[in-house]
This record gives structure tokens, C-alpha cells and sequence, in this order.
């Protein structure tokens, strides 16, 4: 695909008025639109097009969908209805005039996604800490980590034996395999009894359903590896390594298989009164603590102690906004980590016996001040797409992360803009309403 073509704003059209001249010129997402510097963007992901081909959508299209995205908490095929619907979306991304077609059809944004990948996110992440100027540059930051939910089922082994039979099925059919039982009307009948594998009642029904589930799933998978051919084998081979390895697993081993099309999923206890476990990546989020900007945002691929992701935030808060900052404060579970480089982690300590009131006063203002990142993950997980993640593989994670909390940033930014505007509003009707009374 060839570098896009970029649209020229200058241009007049004889048979349409200009989408700017109907538009409130002072809505939040116009005002964003403005402060954006989007030629940044095209010269950065230009490179990444190629010169043959059929041109390809506009990169400020793309990337104006892709913040408007988690901006608004839309899924691709939503926002790309949306699109035509609100006039300040096509105004936002770059339009002169108002639009009856869409802009792109959604797997567009999956394609734009792989293309620019993570370190393009980050750019992003980057932009978005920029329009806050010196709210940004402060020598503390909080640190916290959270899990990033994948979109998978709670995985029992009745699901996951099902699961391993649905996906054998399919891949006999597509392969034209003739099975000499299919098992699909006994797998049918064997779902209802672990439907309510707890109840007293049905706990021998299930045990004896999950393991039939498991047998014949183990037997399907070796007849259709009997009779596959040595280059049939070879394609399917990730598939059938997953099939097994989730056949094998016991209930105590490490490293289990949670997933067959998200393997890179582990578990996480948070201590969630709830919800007991997690399924998905731990991430890490890094914010300034006073303006409470977000200034990292990170996943990791293992379940790692919190304490070690310090060295890979701190080096992401570097690429981000060209420094890092002296002091960082964290919970409890960060201990162990006092100073990382030229940064100093401070956790939560009993206080000692000949401690000074004031300086446990002190320091029991700093830990709440810390406790301001938990509303921060909460609005990212509620507002902007990070409750449950919906990209596919750990890249998806990597961007969901970034995108939410790019629009985090951006969000920040446009509230502020308006409460000012608001306030310069109010001063000017009280000022006039004072001047009109003078003159009675």
C-alpha cells in the first residue's frame, strides 16, 4: 500500500460550505484538534508506507479514529457509524466537508494498528503528555500497577475441553478429513452436568463429564493427527502443541495454558474481595503526582514482582517525556526497590518509635497524595477501554494500554479547556451585568 494522499484545507468547494463555518468553533474536540500537531505524525509513520500500489487511507484519518477510539469508548465498528452521524468526528479527523460515506471499513483500524505498532502508540502517549506543558514536568511521580483483562472466558476445564473439540472439528472440516465419530450430539449432552459442577448434588455428574470431555478430546486429536499428511502436520502444528499442552496441564502446575487463542494470558489474585483472579496482563500505569497526567503506561508479558517492572518504566518515562523524575512513590507492593538509577522509590514503612510527629505527618500526607492514581486506573478501565481488552495477542495489549491512556491525556486536556472557557464566561456576564448597573 502506497503513501496516502493528503487533503488540501485551503481548497474552496463550489457545492459545499466549509464543515468548519457550521461547527461551534469552540467544542472541546475541535479545540484538541487544533492544538494536535498532526504533521508530526505523517512524518513519522510515512516511512512505513510503501511507494507502489493503491494509496492508502490518510494518516490523519486513521490516527484521529484511532484517539477517538478509546476517547469515546467505541469499538471499531461503532465508531466508524458514529463517524458519519456526529459531524465533529470527520471535522476532527481532517475533513473540509460534511460526509455521506464512511471513512474506512473497521478492519482498516486492525491493519493501521499492526502497521504503526507499539512504538507508534507511544508517539501518541508522547503527544498527549506534550499539550500539558510544565503540568507535565514534575520531580514526583506514582507508580501502580493493575491487570488489563483479556477478552476470554473464566477458564474451567470443561470449557476448555469443549473449546479443544470445537477447534479439532473445524480443522477436520477445512482439511476435508473424514472422522469415524464427530462426538458433537455426546459433547451437547456432556454440558449441562458441569453447568453446576459445585453443587453438592452434581459433583460426582460433573468429575465424570469433564473427564469423558477430556478423553474424547485427546481421541479426536490423535485420529486427526494420524490422518493428516506431513505438510498438514506441520501447518497445524502451534495448534496441536496448544491442544496438548491444555490436555496435559495439571491443577498445581506453573505456567498454565488459560487460553487457546490468547496463550500469552496468565492468572493474577489481586486480593479483590469480587472477583478472586484476573485473566489477563499486568500493567503498569506512572503519573505525575500533583497534575496527575499520565506519563507511562506499560505491559508486561510474565507476571513479574512489581518492584522489578520499575527499570522498564522508569526507561518508558525517559522516551516519553525526555527525563525522569527524582522521587517515586509507590504501595506496598514495591518494597525491596529503594533507589533504581538516580530515582528513589518510596514505599509505605511502619514508623518508628522516636519518629517525629511531623515528619509522620508527612509522610502519611504523601502516601494519600499517592493514593490519587487509583481514581486515575479506575476512569481508565471505566472510560476509556481498559476493563476488558478486545485486540487480539500481546501487541493488542501493548496498544490498548497506550491508546487508553493517550486518551486519558487528551480527555484531561479538554476538560480543563472547558472549565476555563466556563469561567471566563461567568466573569464577563458578572462584569457586564455590574456595568449595566451603573448606569441605572
Amino acid at each position: 500500500m502506497s503513501k496516502p494522499k493528503t487533503a488540501n484545507p485551503n481548497q474552496q468547494s463550489f457545492l459545499h460550505q466549509n464543515l468548519l463555518d457550521q461547527l461551534n468553533p469552540k467544542h472541546p474536540l475541535l479545540l484538541l484538534a487544533r492544538q494536535i500537531d498532526w504533521s508530526y505524525f505523517d512524518a513519522e509513520f510515512a516511512p512505513l508506507y510503501s511507494h507502489l500500489g493503491k494509496p492508502s487511507k490518510p494518516i490523519r484519518l486513521m490516527e484521529g479514529l484511532s484517539i477517538l477510539k478509546h476517547l469515546e469508548d467505541l469499538s471499531d465498528e461503532v465508531l466508524i457509524q458514529c463517524w458519519i452521524q456526529n459531524p465533529y468526528y470527520p471535522s476532527f479527523t481532517g475533513e473540509i466537508e460534511f460526509q455521506w460515506q464512511l471513512p474506512c471499513d473497521p478492519s482498516d483500524l486492525t491493519y493501521f494498528r499492526k502497521r504503526i505498532g507499539k512504538e507508534g502508540f507511544e508517539k501518541v502517549l508522547a503527544a498527549s503528555i506534550a499539550l500539558h506543558q510544565e503540568k507535565a514536568i514534575e520531580d514526583k511521580m506514582c507508580i501502580d500497577t493493575t491487570v488489563q483483562e483479556k477478552n476470554i472466558t473464566f477458564p474451567t476445564d470443561a470449557k476448555q475441553y469443549r473449546k479443544i473439540h470445537g477447534q479439532l472439528l473445524k480443522m477436520a472440516r477445512a482439511e476435508g478429513i473424514v472422522l469415524s465419530r464427530s462426538h458433537e450430539k455426546e459433547v451437547k449432552i456432556l454440558k449441562l452436568p458441569t453447568r453446576f459442577a459445585t453443587h453438592p448434588r452434581n459433583r460426582k455428574k460433573a468429575r465424570k463429564a469433564v473427564k469423558r470431555l477430556k478423553t474424547i478430546s485427546g481421541r479426536l486429536l490423535r485420529e486427526i493427527q494420524r490422518k493428516m499428511t506431513g505438510e498438514q502436520q506441520k501447518f497445524y502444528a502451534e495448534k496441536f502443541a496448544l491442544c496438548q499442552r491444555m490436555l496435559n496441564q495439571k491443577r498445581a502446575d506453573k505456567n498454565k495454558l488459560y487460553s487457546l487463542h490468547e496463550p500469552h494470558v496468565y492468572c493474577m489474585s489481586k486480593g479483590k474481595a469480587q472477583q478472586r483472579y484476573e485473566f489477563g496482563t499486568k500493567a503498569s500505569i506512572t503519573t505525575t503526582r500533583d497534575a496527575g497526567i499520565v506519563i507511562g503506561a506499560l505491559a508486561f508479558e510474565k507476571n513479574v514482582f512489581d518492584g522489578h517492572t520499575v527499570p522498564e518504566v522508569l526507561a518508558q518515562v525517559k522516551r516519553l517525556i525526555n527525563r525522569v523524575p527524582k522521587v517515586g512513590t509507590a504501595d506496598r507492593g514495591y518494597r525491596g526497590k529503594s533507589k533504581v538509577n538516580d530515582t528513589q522509590i518510596v514505599t509505605p514503612k511502619p514508623a518508628r518509635k522516636n519518629t517525629l510527629g511531623e515528619a509522620m505527618a508527612l509522610a502519611r500526607k504523601r502516601f494519600r497524595r499517592r493514593a490519587g492514581i487509583e481514581p486515575v486506573i479506575g476512569h481508565l478501565k471505566s472510560d476509556h477501554r481498559l476493563k476488558r481488552n478486545f485486540l487480539k495477542g500481546f501487541a493488542g495489549d501493548q496498544i490498548n494500554l497506550l491508546m487508553a491512556a493517550a486518551a486519558f491525556n487528551f480527555r484531561k486536556w479538554m476538560r480543563e479547556v472547558l472549565f476555563v472557557l466556563k469561567n471566563i464566561m461567568s466573569i464577563l456576564l458578572f462584569l457586564f451585568a455590574k456595568q449595566k448597573q451603573q448606569y441605572y
